[in-house]
């Protein structure tokens, strides 16, 4: 197969045999297999135009550089991991934080990168030493705690930013989301959340146009009249021109506090890796450490340019499941589509204009759902959180970082929050086992020794861990569900 980009026909190009899947070196005809793709970046959509808008950056240019990392990602795989690389929700709160401290777009792209050469750094590790590696140092006690608190930490966001904007709209968004998650099924469920937002898009116009302006918080904090939906930016920017580049910043407060993020990307990397094995009947084990590194160097080359940081999406897991095509053509075909919507500005001046009691909305779903994904990671390598060595460095760890509990170490360093959390359930873990009592030192399972992640009713639970961890829509955002219906990553 080369790089990943020569396929066989299958079968007579148009449909899969009964009990046949479409392997990822196979394809159908081109014109089904643009077909495919383009059902792939309407999975990935919603997250992946989401988490930048909540990040404050760019969606046009997130959308483009998704499509460049998808690429970055099939040639380092060699094209055996059928994936598509979306913006990573997990950073959100991250960019919360940093902003809150006093930094812009530059100094979140700036340390983001930072977590993005570590994760490639990570990758490289992992093909040398094996799956064995992510488990000595982050047994699945420790991630979910960090995949919950870093979730949970972002609902101040929600409760004074978003939802004030407009609380009647976001109420209806809320309503509407959860119904569309719990009861939509295939298609529509996976993309559940994107049709959230429109449903808020549409709220806001006819509550503009019976009731007329609202007086509440604005974007800025301000309260003030101001309509709901403005669409006076969409009307002059172009159809055709490149998204908003800017240079990376470095601060080594806004570093700490985005470093532990890396433990969420490669919990979402080896999910869906073992996933997709389960799925194509391959043994992907040899492929982890290259995944992972291959989704650090999507991000780096995105945030080098100032766009968002990407992992695997389970979004597209579940369209994969429901098609059963696997085909690695798809994806390209996908990445190009990608491409093509991130050089039309006007399709960023509409996200742009989402308005925030719409995204309060959403995101008390979202972030609740991030965090969850944590619990999630418990429940399927079956932590037992009634032994003392797991839940006093998760507890103490979370009530950090939910919190913003601070320690200061001089007038111009601090930890807090997500940093100090990650912090203290990390090394409280491994410093407790090396001090506890032969009876609690239980052995955690591997990633690659224990059960298979996947659940074919179930595929694609988000930004990915073994059935757990790629988030809704990650991974994601919207994060990443399941393959019959669920919210979407990953974010």
């Amino acid at each position: 197969m080369g790089l990943g980009v020569r396929w066989t026909l299958h079968g007579d190009g148009r449909t899969p045999a009964p009990g046949a899947v479409v392997r990822p070196d196979e394809r159908l005809t081109w014109p089904r297999t643009a077909g495919l793709g383009a059902q792939h970046v309407v999975s990935m959509f919603g997250a992946s135009f989401v988490a930048p808008l909540l990040m404050g950056l760019d969606p046009n240019l997130a959308i483009m550089m998704s499509g460049v990392s998808t690429m970055i990602f099939l040639l380092a795989t060699r094209g055996r991991v059928p994936s598509y690389l979306g913006c990573s929700l997990s950073f959100v709160g991250v960019a919360a934080v940093i902003r809150a401290q006093g930094g812009n777009s530059a100094t979140v792209t700036g340390a983001v990168l930072v977590v993005a050469v570590v994760l490639f750094l990570a990758g490289l590790a992992v093909q040398r030493f094996g799956a064995r590696v992510i488990h000595a140092v982050m047994p699945p006690v420790v991630t979910g705690a960090v995949v919950m608190l870093i979730g949970f930490n972002l609902a101040p966001v929600t409760a004074s930013t978003y939802w004030p904007q407009d609380q009647w709209t976001a109420l209806l968004t809320m309503l509407f989301t959860g119904l569309a998650v719990v009861c939509l099924r295939g298609f529509w469920s996976r993309v559940a959340i994107f049709l959230g937002l429109l449903f808020g898009y549409a709220v806001s116009f006819l509550l503009d146009r019976v009731f007329g302006m609202i007086h509440s918080a604005n974007g800025s904090g301000k309260v003030v009249d101001h309509w709901r939906l403005d669409l006076s930016g969409v009307g002059s920017a172009r159809w055709v021109g490149l998204p908003s580049f800017h240079a990376p910043h470095f601060q080594w407060s806004a570093v700490l506090v985005a470093l532990p993020v890396v433990i969420a990307l490669i919990a979402e990397n080896a999910g869906h890796v073992k996933a997709v094995g389960e799925m194509t009947g391959a043994r992907l084990d040899d492929r982890l450490g290259v995944a992972i590194a291959a989704d650090g160097v999507g991000s780096v080359l995105s945030t080098a340019v100032g766009g968002p940081p990407n992992t695997t999406y389970s979004e597209n897991i579940g369209v994969m499941a429901a098609t059963r095509v696997y085909s690695t053509a798809a994806y390209w075909a996908a990445a190009v589509f990608a491409l093509l919507f991130g050089l039309c500005p006007k399709f960023g001046a509409v996200v742009a204009a989402i308005p925030g009691g719409v995204l309060g909305g959403i995101t008390v779903i979202l972030y609740g759902m991030i965090g969850l994904l944590g619990a999630q990671i418990w429940v399927h390598n079956k932590v037992d959180l009634r032994n003392p060595l797991n839940l006093v460095p998760v507890a103490a760890g979370i009530i950090i970082g939910v919190g913003g509990v601070s320690l200061k170490f001089t007038d111009t360093f601090e930890l807090s929050g997500i940093a100090l959390g990650t912090i203290v359930v990390l090394t409280g873990y491994h410093v407790l086992r090396v001090l506890a009592p032969p009876h609690l030192r239980t052995q955690e399972p591997l990633l690659d020794e224990g059960t298979s992640s996947y659940d074919p009713d179930a595929a694609g639970n988000a930004s990915g861990t073994p059935a757990a961890a790629e988030g809704p829509g990650h991974h994601g955002p919207a994060g990443e569900g399941p393959a019959d219906g669920g919210p979407g990553r990953r974010g």
